[in-house]
């Protein structure tokens, strides 16, 4: 079991290693966990969003690594017994790798190079391993009977007698110089799998963008975001912010390794049913008018009154002014845009032209986008789901329609065209803690981007509806906070909210999972209010 163990080690630093000379994605663990997303059903996925968040890419590696560990205890076991089980088993594991590797979107033929060099590795250190184990020592003869010996005294077998050299049985065990053999070769291999996968990580991180990233100068707009009218943040403990801090800002990718592309060598290609094929650099696309506005991003796996909701001031190139500059061709209903590695997302070509700010972001909120969330671009478009609008680390537009190519998620189910549907969330009271009874504030955010939040509306225990207070707002594209003055009574108390959007309609409460095209229904809370 232990020889198993230390070959799967051997592989997967062996193939880090590998993977950090070629692309850090065809890396055996790395291509078996993004070939498992792939093919995760959308309900596990919104599972795994659900109950691991930003996690559940390193709950997925752990899971992948866990099921490695079991299938190199057998491998071991197996080679213990004969050597060729084992190494049928690796060429299983090198297989499996292999076939995620090269089958990823960006794949070429050196990503098959970190899985079966993994795979030697492990097929000579478990050779190594298996010869180097201790074998038990044959047991001795059995002692011919006493009078054989007529010059010793004669076995008379009685209780509590110590056994003689040579007459008794004893223990069946490994001499010492096999222990040790083996001791020495596991160490030296084990010591081989971590400076393998030492080295591999260190390769991969070498291309680290994090000074670039700090150094980039990101020029002004020429269309600035409207000012923050007073009182769009109305500051209440427990409230969301008007905008989401980076680093809290939600992250629902299908990357296990994050892209990190310099901006040195960053390009966009827009193609297909075009009069004229572009391809842009970064310094070329920020020389462009930049636009800046508050939009804020929605996840389709959001659940009613989930997290996976943003609000940022984004700052970059109109979408539509390329476009229109690459001359879109009759026909084309959809922009096929592909990220870095390899995702895809399909975004309504009218919805990009109808003159809101569909943009190629350069910049989140003041500074350069931070990688997990698309450095050094990403689109941004108002009033759809993430999956067919936020394409992070772009580097590919394809004019096309949806008849003849469909995106990512689309293929699994999901709606190919996402309006983000209007919806609220009650933030204070959360229920986690008892309310004093008395005058109480109830307050949460709701959105209807490029609609607008016109009313929002509370009630207590399925009575009559009440009018919230609205914070302002500087535009229609993003989220709205609210307020309402609630006269708490001792006991306990369902609290739900509604939105209203601009063009009069009001959130359903028919309840509806995120798939194919959203969650739907009323948030609500259980709230406990103390006696007096």
């Amino acid at each position: 079991m232990i020889a198993g163990l230390l070959a799967a080690a051997v592989a997967v630093g062996v193939g880090q290693l590998v993977a950090g000379v070629v692309a850090p994605d065809s890396s055996p663990v790395v291509a078996v966990g993004e070939a498992s997303i792939d093919l995760t059903p959308p309900p596990v996925k919104n599972f795994a969003i659900s109950a691991f968040g930003a996690n559940d890419k390193v709950v997925l590696v752990t899971g992948i690594l866990a099921a490695l560990a079991v299938f190199a205890a057998i491998v071991g076991v197996l080679a213990m017994r004969k050597l060729w089980y084992g190494i049928l088993g690796l060429v299983g594991f090198t297989a499996i790798g292999m076939t995620a590797a090269l089958t990823r979107p960006t794949a070429g033929p050196a990503y098959a190079l970190a899985t079966l060099a993994g795979g030697a590795a492990a097929a000579i250190a478990l050779t190594l391993l298996v010869r180097a184990a201790p074998q038990a020592a044959k047991p001795a003869a059995k002692a011919p009977p006493a009078t054989a010996y007529p010059d010793e005294p004669p076995v008379t077998g009685t209780a509590g007698s110590p056994p003689r050299p040579g007459r008794d049985d004893h223990p069946v065990t490994a001499p010492e110089p096999q222990r040790r053999r083996f001791l020495i070769t596991g160490t030296a291999v084990a010591g081989a799998a971590a400076v393998a996968y030492l080295g591999g990580r260190y390769l991969a991180e070498g291309t680290s963008v994090s000074r670039a990233q700090a150094s980039l100068r990101i020029p002004a707009p020429a269309d600035p975001a409207p000012p923050l009218p007073a009182g769009s943040d109305l500051r209440i403990p427990g409230l969301s912010s008007f905008i989401t801090p980076n680093s809290s800002f939600y992250r629902v990718d299908t990357a296990i390794v994050l892209p990190e592309i310099p901006p040195s060598s960053w390009q966009l290609r827009i193609h297909g049913m075009v009069a004229r094929e572009m391809t842009i650099s970064f310094d070329e696309l920020i020389r462009r008018p930049l636009t800046a506005d508050y939009v804020t991003l929605t996840c389709v796996s959001n659940p009613v009154a989930g997290p996976y909701i943003g609000n940022a001031l984004w700052l970059g190139a109109s979408v539509a002014s390329l476009l229109r500059q690459a001359g879109v061709r009759a026909g084309a209903d959809q922009l096929l845009c592909t990220s870095a590695d390899g995702f895809t997302s399909g975004t309504p070509l009218q919805t990009v032209m109808d003159g809101r700010d569909a943009m190629l972001a350069v910049a989140m909120n003041g500074t350069a986008i931070p990688v997990e969330h698309g450095f050094p671009v990403r689109m941004v478009v108002p009033g759809l789901y993430g999956y067919v609008s936020a394409c992070k680390w772009i580097t590919d537009i394809e004019l096309t329609t949806y008849a003849a190519n469909t995106a990512y998620w689309a293929q699994r189910g999901w709606s190919q065209q996402a309006p983000i549907k209007t919806e609220s969330r009650i933030d204070v009271p959360n229920g986690s803690a008892q309310v004093k009874p008395g005058p109480t504030r109830v307050a949460g955010v709701a959105w209807a981007q490029h609609k607008g939040v016109a009313a929002v509306e509370v009630r207590v225990d399925n009575g009559p509806w009440h009018e919230a207070r609205l914070a302002a707002v500087p535009d229609i594209d993003c989220w709205r906070q609210w307020v309402w003055d609630w006269d708490a009574t001792a006991g306990n108390h369902i609290i739900q909210a509604r939105a209203t959007d601009a063009t009069g309609y009001t959130q359903t409460a028919f309840q509806a999972p995120p798939e194919p095209n959203g969650a739907s229904g009323y948030p609500s809370v259980s709230v406990s209010v103390a006696k007096s």
